[in-house]
């Protein structure tokens, strides 16, 4: 039982809600929450969850309908996150042990329908697990050179492998995931900063270009109906912000101002930019 501090919960309290198949289920953690919520004192909607999505019957029911969005409906405003269960979901769609894996093409499929079915929603969405932890096989303080060489081999091979999950994810559009042991959080680090750092000169040059042809244009009447590449350009600096891989200051060379960057959306700016000038 999670105790309440004078009728506060820890920052970023989350409850997880595994093997959700019908919204009903959603429906009865809610219905929960607010059973906790009143014996223990807490602010109505303080207590949020977020659905693990890894069974097939998640992403698609028996009506042939996707039910995400009937899951955040039940949710009632509780629901902020939707996390793919990489092992469960292709163990359920028959997928032999040797090839459960992150990038599984099976893996892809889930992972857009939830990118599709909840877009525009607000929910975060978040990818899996690699499941080979980066650990040495030898252990002791008597090692010898060959045993030393065959440990570094084994953390070396999984920390790549490890890498390149999670730079699969990236370019799909999955900025979050999970992390099972230690030894795997300096791989985290290593391949988001590496994502948003390889990219960043290019792109603040390409997004102030872009802005800059793009108002030059609306201000002059042309059309522009490009602003998808502008907020996928803008979308990079948001991303790479929250993560801490970019910095405000260097989010600057963009041309756009925090407060443009803040506002999360290219069309705005646009739009913003034309009314001052």
């Amino acid at each position: 039982m999670v105790q309440s501090i004078n009728g506060n919960l820890p920052e970023n309290f989350v409850v997880t809600l595994p093997k959700v198949t019908i919204p009903e289920q959603v429906a009865a953690l809610v219905q929960l929450f607010e059973l906790l919520e009143s014996k223990l004192g807490l602010r109505s909607g303080t207590l949020k969850m977020e659905i693990m999505v890894e069974t097939p019957q998640s992403i698609i029911d028996s009506n042939g309908v996707c039910p995400l969005p009937m899951f955040v409906a039940a949710g009632k405003g509780r629901c902020i996150g939707a996390h793919f269960g990489v092992y469960d979901y292709t163990a359920s769609v028959n997928i032999t042990a040797a090839h459960q894996t992150m990038d599984h093409a099976a893996c892809d499929f889930a992972r857009h329908m939830m990118k599709v079915s909840l877009a525009g929603t607000g929910i975060m969405l978040s990818d899996g697990a690699t499941n080979i932890m980066p650990v040495a096989p030898h252990r002791g303080s008597k090692l010898s050179a060959s045993q030393k060489n065959q440990n570094k081999r084994v953390v070396h091979r999984v920390w790549k492998l490890g890498f390149d999950h999670i730079n699969h994810s990236l370019l799909n559009g999955y900025y979050q995931g999970w992390d099972l042991h230690p030894a795997q959080l300096p791989i985290r680090y290593a391949a988001v900063y590496a994502f948003f750092l390889q990219g960043l000169e290019a792109t603040s040059v390409r997004l102030k270009t872009f802005v800059e042809k793009a108002a030059q244009a609306t201000l002059i009447g042309e059309v522009f109906d490009d602003a998808a590449t502008g907020q996928g350009l803008l979308n990079f600096f948001i991303r790479g912000i929250n993560c801490g891989a970019i910095t405000e200051e260097e989010s600057l060379a963009t041309g756009l101002s925090l407060d443009e960057i803040r506002s999360r959306s290219f069309v705005k700016i646009l739009a913003n930019r034309r009314t001052a000038g």
